[in-house]
């Protein structure tokens, strides 16, 4: 492809919306791909199941909230598919079914380099190119911490972006060359990782408690997992805290919680857009094993309890914060507010836990893939 001087070199993301944080990633990619490189580059997002797959995979977007929530079912799936035999097997058994889907996106996306942050393109979409002689530049970011299921790692990429050491192994495990292989750390958005700022004022503007220890409590975008139990039992507890509820989209969970008698200083949010502000002012956070809450944890320097994971899929972001020092895994309500007395009545375990995610946090991760997008591109394009 020969540029003109008024040609900007173009990007497609490859994404889907099972569950936010493909899409998120993509975000903020491109959020940071401007702050590096102002009005050089033009992009767009993608869609593949949605715009791209026949039935029934059209429908991934929507179907998986309700599928996730089947833990069993979604454990057995990811754990037996992980595998690169398998999954070789699967994904050429579906090939005479996708294979148009994946040529007209081919077509109808040309562009200077194509980035993928979701696991179930990367395979096919490469078959598609390899067998139309597409040499267009693809790089995969992955975006889950450690349990890294296989279907991620394309042999045909040319760069894999890795966001953590624990992430190598099964790479390799899946054949890649580590040449291939680069750990550049989880994208977030460039608001999460601006200074963290005077809490007092933040608080102040949030109108949250100024002389309590904020527990900050989230069960990702939909309210997942025992978000509604966990809260009520932090409030018998009646610890001295205050507490601020994130529900997300669960519109039902945050009616039921705002009728409920209250023992200690409370917030109750549905869906928020400030949620930087919230970690900058919070002491404690209380989530699910999430890997774009979890890194945006860790840039805010925020302690982790980590109460529920999604089986397989995020298992490894669970040992990831334990072994590393960053948060404590408490899957009982039991172990929360056990969790919650101790690093009340003994800080210095808390400013432990501080001091390690102070560590692991990677507020540059997005601003360099997005520098190495750049490089990935340079030498094709003839201005």
């Amino acid at each position: 492809m020969i540029k003109t001087e008024t040609t900007k070199p173009h990007i497609v993301f490859l994404f889907s919306d099972t569950g936010g944080g493909h899409r998120s990633a993509s975000e903020a990619i491109i959020e940071a791909i401007d702050l590096e490189f102002p009005e050089k580059f033009t992009y767009e997002m993608v869609d593949f199941f949605k715009e791209y797959s026949p039935p029934p995979l059209n429908l991934a977007g929507p179907a998986y909230p309700l599928m996730s929530r089947m833990e069993y079912m979604w454990e057995f799936t990811f754990k037996s598919s992980d595998n690169p035999d398998f999954m070789k097997v699967l994904f050429s058994a579906f090939w005479p079914y996708i294979r148009f889907g994946m040529y007209k996106m081919l077509r109808e996306h040309p562009c200077d380099m194509y980035v993928s942050v979701h696991p179930l393109i990367n395979i096919p979409f490469l078959r598609a190119m390899r067998k139309r002689g597409n040499k267009t530049p693809y790089m995969i970011v992955v975006t889950d911490l450690v349990s890294t299921h296989t279907a991620w790692f394309a042999k045909d990429a040319d760069l894999i972006s890795i966001p953590t050491e624990q992430a190598r192994k099964p790479a390799l495990h899946s054949g890649i060359d580590p040449a291939n292989l680069k750990i550049i750390g989880l994208p977030v958005a460039d608001r999460f990782c601006k200074p963290p700022g005077d809490k007092t004022e933040l608080r102040k503007k949030l109108d949250w408690p100024l002389d309590k220890t904020i527990i900050l409590l989230v069960g990702g975008g939909e309210g997942m997992g025992p978000l509604g139990s966990v809260t009520k039992e932090i409030n018998q507890a009646k610890l001295d805290v205050g507490l601020v509820v994130i529900t997300g989209r669960n519109k039902n969970l945050k009616e039921e919680l705002e009728t409920l008698d209250w023992n200690i200083p409370s917030r109750i949010y549905g869906f928020i857009t400030n949620m930087p502000d919230f970690m900058r002012a919070a002491d404690i956070l209380v989530t699910k094993a999430g890997p774009g809450t979890i890194s945006e944890a860790l840039i805010a320097n925020l302690p982790i309890i980590l109460y529920h994971r999604i089986p397989g899929q995020e298992e490894g972001n669970v040992s990831y914060v334990i072994d590393e020092g960053a948060g404590v895994w408490a899957p009982d309500i039991e172990d929360i507010i056990s969790t919650l007395k101790d690093w009340l009545q003994n800080p210095e375990k808390r400013d432990d836990a501080v001091n390690h995610a102070k560590r692991l946090a990677k507020p540059d991760a997005s601003r360099q893939i997005a520098r190495t997008i750049n490089q990935m591109i340079k030498p094709k394009i003839k201005w």
